[in-house]
């Protein structure tokens, strides 16, 4: 159970909004092995990959902070934070010596809920039409702790990524009572 408590809490470091970030956090917590644990990047070159992660991590980091930033990196997250996702939930059960189809399943659930958190991110952030500064801050610093609590108090960040899971059913909620609001009121401004 600790096992899929510490995937959850790093495939929540990806849904929350950083792909390259999460990915370079764990490779440098990894020691020497750096991502020699990770599937896909442990077939890659290591200073290869560090270059990459970085360069991607401050793209990241400085695209954020702008409207049409934060448009560009939608896209590429929603496409990407999936496998992300499966990716970090594989390489924190690899991390801890899980059983293979422990190791399947939480591919499977990392996966889902990076993508989960990230269509909510996309849905406040149409809404909202651009995510605020304090907003994406947050963001950075949540998906930092996220990843560092994955290592040493996965309770505590599965209980986070399971926090966010609720708050993410919530807006889907919320979002559904908006639109709903919004097309009785289109009906009736048309009569």
């Amino acid at each position: 159970m600790i096992e899929l408590l510490a995937a959850l809490s790093a495939a929540a470091a990806v849904g929350v909004g950083r792909i390259a970030l999460p990915l370079l956090l764990i490779g440098l917590l990894q020691g020497n092995n750096l991502w020699s644990r990770v599937p896909i990047l442990s077939l890659i070159h290591p200073q290869v990959v560090v270059g990459i992660l970085t360069s991607w991590s401050l793209f990241e980091l400085f695209a954020s902070k702008k409207l049409l930033g934060q448009r560009v990196l939608q896209i590429f997250h929603l496409l990407f934070s999936p496998i992300v996702g499966a990716i970090m939930g594989v390489a924190v059960a690899e991390a801890t010596d899980a059983p293979g189809w422990l190791i399947i399943l939480v591919s499977v659930v990392g996966g889902l809920l990076a993508l989960v958190l990230q269509l909510v991110q996309v849905g406040w952030f149409f809404r909202l039409r651009g995510l605020p500064l304090w907003a994406v801050f947050a963001q950075d610093a949540l998906c930092v702790a996220l990843v560092l609590l994955a290592f040493d108090a996965p309770r505590q960040g599965g209980l986070i990524a399971m926090i966010l899971l609720w708050l993410a059913i919530r807006s889907s909620g919320e979002w559904y009572s908006w639109y709903s609001k919004s097309q009785k009121s289109k009906v009736k401004s048309q009569k």
